[in-house]
């Protein structure tokens, strides 16, 4: 008897159905085809026991399974409940009209229960688009699924519950979400909070710009200065998250599995990769394809703490993605392309030995060492970050203020009213939301300068040495600061700011 069930497999962000055929004939054998990696071939050791504990039995006759589409790689243990379903009505264990209209993916356990998968989000989408009923997933995936309105959502425990719904018309528990409940609901305040840093009002004004502009920022520091206390706290300034934002960022979640029962992620994500990362992990890649870093930081922030102890291969395959906001990654029989539009936070001593530039510490490293250690952070990558800021020590009196600074929840009301702005500015522009994205032509105009600023910006640049790239850098974040003000026109005292954060450019540090 031939029985067709349904699952799913992820490529990218995208789903793509597949349909399970699975023959029962006379003979004996068991032969799976249509491209399945190794965890799809051992699956009917675990079908087999997970079936024997559970009353039923894979028959002794000759089974054929096919997953079709024949040409498309299939992986992973997500189609266990799929395939033992497709036996167990093949073999006229159990008797069911409904199969075809539900996806059905599990993982099994040797006694039956399931075991979460990946993608369940994706799935669900996909699941709607091409009119499937509903979806039955392990119970650990169901509130992530049910972020999906108009798709019957049912959390299973165990591969009984879905053979008795399917073979007595039991029935299972719908999981329903109200997604923009959820999402309000969800929209805690991230725990580390801008009030507890002492000191530092300037890095905490330059971190405010970044955050209202989407500009990439690098802290220069000696060892214990507070850059990566500061980066931590990015987060909490930046506007709160739109729900296509956070259906966004789910989507590249529970594709590698950080998901589970979360329901939808309303927080931005921080990333902090450590710099023995390859550039697969941090860019995504493998024989089959998964996100890396820059992408799992999709809507949020990627954090390179010590970014010239990062492998220059590993920052330049950063290059691309920086300037095109996704990362496309192509073999052979197919091509994926994840989003990966984040802010990057790069942290850096000033020197190998942490304390050039502080006038009460020895400096330790010869030029030559700081040629060859700021020398590790390429031209190119520099030019895709806007601000440079020097951090420095916090002194005694000021850690020992009881006074509060500032919190999160002030600087996000301004940051979020500069993003407001911009939103109306680039309105009908597709790749242009904030004023980090600009292009030359946009920068011209929309930071139109008067002779006095021109005069600023050009003396400047002659005193400071800045290089040619600092100009377009300078007047992005000029267009920034004149946004937190709101004020239309950019004028000298938005240069005179936005000059100061470009320290990396100056003579001494770069050339």
């Amino acid at each position: 008897m031939l029985t067709k069930v349904y699952g799913s497999s992820v490529f990218g962000v995208e789903a793509t159905t597949i349909t399970v055929e699975v023959n029962v004939d006379k003979g004996v054998g068991y032969h799976l085809v249509g491209l399945p990696d190794n965890a799809i071939k051992e699956s009917n050791y675990r079908i087999a026991a997970a079936l024997l504990n559970n009353g039923y039995k894979i028959p002794g006759k000759k089974i054929t399974i096919n997953m079709a589409p024949a040409d498309l790689r299939k992986e992973g243990s997500a189609y266990d409940l799929t395939l033992a379903l497709g036996i167990l009505t093949a073999s006229n264990q159990i008797q069911s009209d409904n199969l075809e209209k539900y996806i059905i993916m599990g993982e099994l356990s040797l006694d039956g229960s399931l075991q979460p998968i990946k993608g369940a989000l994706p799935i669900a989408i996909k699941a709607r688009e091409e009119g499937f009923k509903g979806f039955i997933l392990p119970k650990g995936n169901a509130k992530e699924a049910a972020i999906v309105s108009d798709l019957e959502v049912y959390g299973v425990e165990n591969i009984k519950e879905v053979i008795d719904f399917f073979d007595k018309g039991t029935p299972l528990e719908q999981t329903i979400i109200n997604t923009r409940e959820e999402f309000s609901k969800n929209l805690d305040f991230p725990e580390f909070d801008f009030a507890d840093v002492k000191g530092q009002e300037s890095i905490k004004r330059c971190m405010e710009i970044a955050a209202a502009g989407g500009h990439n920022i690098i802290l220069i520091g000696p060892p214990g200065a507070g850059k990566t206390m500061l980066a931590k706290r990015l987060p909490s300034i930046l506007p709160p998250m739109t729900l296509n934002e956070a259906l966004e960022t789910t989507k590249i979640h529970s594709v590698v599995g950080k998901v589970k029962n979360m329901g939808l992620m309303s927080q931005r994500p921080f990333r902090s990769p450590h710099h023995t990362i390859s550039d697969v992990a941090l860019v995504g890649g493998g024989a089959y394809p998964q996100p890396g870093e820059i992408s799992l930081s999709h809507n949020g922030v990627l954090f390179l703490d010590e970014l010239p102890e990062f492998k220059r291969g590993v920052l330049e395959v950063m290059r691309q993605p920086l300037e095109d906001r996704e990362v496309t990654i192509s073999r052979a029989r197919f091509t994926v392309t994840y989003p990966s539009s984040f802010m990057l936070v790069a942290s850096m001593n000033p020197s190998p030995g942490g304390y050039f530039n502080d006038p009460d510490a020895p400096v330790t490293s010869s030029p030559a060492e700081m040629q060859r250690y700021l020398g590790k952070i390429s031209g190119p990558l520099l030019d895709r970050i806007d601000i440079h800021i020097e951090v420095t020590p916090v002194p005694f009196e000021k850690l020992s203020e009881e006074r509060k600074g500032e919190s999160s929840v002030e600087i996000r009301k301004r940051v979020t009213k500069g993003r407001e702005l911009q939103t109306e500015r680039f309105k009908g522009l597709e790749n242009v939301h904030y004023n980090a994205q600009m292009n030359t032509k946009q920068i011209r105009e929309h930071c139109k300068l008067d002779e006095a600023s021109k005069e600023l910006l050009k003396n400047a640049m002659e005193r400071l040495n800045l290089s040619a790239r600092a100009y377009d850098r300078i007047l992005k974040v000029a267009r920034t600061i004149a946004d937190l003000e709101n004020t239309k026109v950019v004028n000298g005292t938005h240069i005179g700011e936005a000059i100061q954060y470009r320290s990396l450019d100056r003579e001494g540090w770069l050339g």
